[in-house]
């Protein structure tokens, strides 16, 4: 059986907009990316605020109809016509705790939903049992059930979306950044929890966010974005270790470390200049603008991805 789940080809996502005098000009907030995620694998994506990973994860998932390109999903594209069969299959965990949970709706009725949509339980009796059985999957007790979104805790509410995405049993979930509103401590619970998940039932993730460290925690692979475009793929460990393009090692040496002496030893690499705008990118590859090793082919060509051994690819002209 091959062993990758997804399959992303070339994906491109555009939104034309308006500059006045009826034109518009095309924001590239995905341009020509590809990947690929294995069964019950996790696929970190980080990248600065602005790059583009939440929207590359809502077009894998159709949530945008994509511009351009391809997803396929356990051999089967996934196209507008078959995306209702394929939502069963791929399931998303959004950011914002606060702001993806009906306040209108118990905890119930917000589980149950996907239940109800994709018919997945014959009685009234069978669905509660699946959602009772679902809240104990993500630490929650049965007497949350009758409560609202909002008389819970930012970790717990983040638990229901959890919860919510698992009930339709998806092979697949696209984690966007689903602890960056939470505490420190309740972060740590939260990821514990995708990994125990991961381990029952195989699910695989890709998982967006901004933090490395937790991302090279959970990740079996990570890819790293920059406006638009993936720059580099590897190894969790191959990344952290031997980064070779210039903007994952300037990512890397910004993470903190929790040893004074180290700290003091290391350099920090300390990016110039503002990141451009995805309406007026630069020619040839997207970085250069801010890359100390830029030479003049950078600006002329935009380099691809090209394996430098062991699967870790790389998008650099002089790296």
């Amino acid at each position: 059986m091959n062993d990758t789940l997804l399959e992303v080809r070339n994906l491109k996502q555009y939104f034309p907009v308006k500059t006045g005098f009826g034109k518009t000009i095309p924001l590239k907030a995905v341009d020509d990316i590809s990947l690929t995620v294995g069964r019950g694998e996790t696929l970190g994506l980080v990248g600065e605020s602005g790059c583009g990973k939440t929207t590359a994860g809502r077009s894998i998932l159709r949530l945008y109809e994509p511009t351009a390109g391809e997803v396929i999903f356990d051999g089967e594209p996934v196209t507008a016509k078959n995306i209702t069969h394929m939502r069963k299959l791929m399931q998303m965990v959004f950011q914002d705790p606060y702001s993806s949970l009906d306040p209108r709706m118990t905890v119930e009725d917000i589980i149950g939903e996907p239940l109800d949509v994709h018919h997945l339980c014959a009685n009234r009796k069978e669905r509660r049992e699946r959602v009772l059985e679902l809240m104990s999957f993500v630490g929650l007790n049965a007497e949350h059930a009758r409560r609202y979104a909002h008389e819970f805790s930012g970790g717990q509410r983040q638990r229901i979306g959890i919860a919510r995405a698992l009930a339709v049993n998806p092979k697949f979930i696209v984690c966007d950044e689903p602890v960056s509103a939470l505490d420190v401590s309740i972060q740590a619970q939260v990821i514990n929890m995708f990994e125990e998940l991961q381990e029952k039932l195989g699910v695989a993730y890709l998982f967006i966010a901004h933090d490395l460290l937790v991302v090279h925690h959970i990740s079996r692979r990570i890819a790293v974005m920059y406006l638009g475009k993936i720059v580099e793929i590897a190894d969790a460990d191959e990344l952290n270790e031997h980064p070779q393009h210039p903007y994952t090692e300037s990512l890397l040496s910004a993470v903190p470390i929790p040893d004074p002496d180290v700290t003091r030893a290391r350099k920090r690499i300390i990016l110039e200049g503002d990141v451009p705008s995805p309406l007026h990118r630069p020619s040839g590859c997207p970085f250069r603008t801010r890359c100390r090793y830029a030479t003049e082919q950078c600006a002329q060509e935009c380099p691809t991805l090209t394996d430098r051994g062991g699967g870790h690819q790389v998008a650099c002209w002089v790296k």
